[in-house]
């Protein structure tokens, strides 16, 4: 079904709209040949960018490279919600029950330390990317959201996060941030900024490149091969072979186009819509002055953010998978998903619900068996991955960074002891179980929402069931 309010300049896929407001990226040359590096990274998203960009910091004689199949910052760090956020990428009670609570708290400080780090390094290296550090607000707008909005407050506490962290609002201090429709309670964090992802990405791109790192782009690598019989680490392209000391896969949702890795992360497919500038009249009916990033406690939850030039940016879950771990490479949303997300953009802010849509994308994110993101370094064989943020990476990224520079300089500090460091899951079953597991899944929580949203008090048993086979 078409959507009415999409608008007569509407965009579907290619890019995304950060792309299309900051502009097309400049182009990097693939690589020239075979080569030989120190570190090679595959992949030029947040991930292997930070890496490099640490990694070069600390040690500037190591020769770096990073491979992208496309630009740097084409995939996830250059299509997501412009969230940068301290949550964590996985369960902390999965973590607590692995490592240990004190573990799991030192994760969790990392995160929010992560956030300020990015703030600090975009400032001191030049990267404008509309950065507004006001915290994030997660709102409840049927009773069973509003009990699990309570029981993760409640959680939190268990953590030791305090009131400083994350708090309940009263209603006028929600009324006062953010008028959400049918609200009926929300929590405020301080521990979020809302950034344009795609002059994030690229900044940090031509930070990389003035370091000395050398990109390569439109270079695809189709297998990592470990060290073996005194043979150097290897990534292996049809433009020539890099031997490396350490090849990092930096990959996240993309992954499963590596030879041997189809069922490591499973490609989770995210979408989004922007709309036409607002008035200001339907700006002062829904407030948000402050640019606080809007989540929900839904299962099939959204993410929302006021953008610098006064639009509403939001993203759910679409077609949350493809068939055999595919993946759209033009980003397109279909107009199914667009209809809905374009619905929930008009129930949250009825004030908004003229306002055309003027841009539609996906991306596409991985996910690990149980959820929980990791980072890890094989002395042995040379080869290195940080990646699994089940969506919450534009933070996590920095941390993984961070972690793989400590790692691959066999440095042990903080950060080597988090407990993602090391984490190994099993893979995802094959197909056809792995798109049927998927699409009975969400089927399940959309279920489950629809009974929530009229009335039910408690958690759906739709949604306990998803949650079972998902591992979640």
């Amino acid at each position: 079904m078409a959507n009415p309010r999409v608008g007569s300049g509407f965009v579907n896929g290619e890019v995304s709209f950060w792309y299309r407001q900051a502009g097309p990226p400049s182009a990097r040359a693939p690589l020239p040949g075979a080569r030989e590096y120190d570190v090679c990274v595959v992949g030029g998203g947040f991930t292997g960018l930070w890496t490099a960009y640490y990694l070069k910091r600390a040690r500037p004689s190591l020769r770096i490279a990073v491979l992208e199949r496309e630009f740097a910052g084409f995939g996830a760090s250059g299509r997501n919600g412009g969230w940068l956020t301290a949550e964590l990428a996985g369960s902390a009670a999965r973590y607590a029950r692995d490592r240990g609570e004190a573990a799991v708290a030192a994760q969790q400080r990392a995160m929010f330390a992560a956030v300020d780090e990015v703030i600090r390094v975009a400032a001191a290296e030049g990267v404008e990317a509309d950065i507004v550090k006001s915290g994030v607000l997660n709102v409840a707008t049927n009773p069973a959201q509003r009990r699990r909005l309570h029981a993760e407050l409640a959680s939190a506490r268990d953590q030791g996060l305090t009131e400083a962290d994350l708090r309940l609002l009263t209603a006028d201090e929600r009324e006062e941030r953010l008028r959400v429709a049918g609200a009926l309670d929300a929590t405020y964090s301080p521990h979020c900024a809302r950034v344009q992802p795609a002059r994030l990405v690229q900044g940090l791109a031509r930070v990389v490149s003035s370091l000395g790192v050398d990109i390569f782009e439109r270079t695809t690598v189709g297998e990592i091969r470990p060290r073996s019989g005194g043979r150097p680490a290897m990534a292996v392209t049809a433009r020539g072979d890099v031997r490396a000391e350490y090849v990092i896969r930096a990959t996240e949702g993309f992954t499963a186009g590596l030879a041997g890795q189809r069922r490591q992360w499973l490609p989770m497919n995210s979408s989004m819509i922007v709309t036409a500038p607002l008035a200001e009249e339907t700006w002062e009916r829904i407030g948000w002055e402050g640019c606080e990033l809007l989540g929900d406690h839904a299962h099939a939850y959204i993410y929302a953010q006021r953008t610098a030039d006064g639009r509403i940016a939001l993203g759910g879950r679409g077609v949350p998978y493809r068939y055999g771990s595919g993946w759209d490479r033009r980003g397109a949303t279909q107009p199914k998903t667009v209809t809905a997300l374009a619905r929930m953009l008009a129930a949250l802010f009825p004030a908004a619900a003229d306002a055309p849509i003027e841009h539609a994308w996906c991306g596409v994110l991985g996910v690990p068996r149980d959820w929980c993101s990791t980072a890890h370094v094989d002395h042995e064989t040379g080869v290195g991955w940080a990646g699994g943020y089940v969506g919450t990476g534009v933070a996590t990224t920095n941390l993984a960074g961070r972690t793989l520079r400590d790692l691959i300089l066999r440095e042990d500090t903080e950060l080597t002891t988090l407990p993602w460091v090391g984490r190994q899951v099993r893979p995802w079953e094959p197909e056809p179980l792995r798109w049927l597991g998927v699409q009975l899944i969400y089927a399940l929580y959309r279920t489950a929402d629809r009974r929530e949203n009229r009335g039910h008090g408690r958690t759906s048993a739709y949604a306990r069931l998803a949650d079972l086979i998902s591992g979640r």
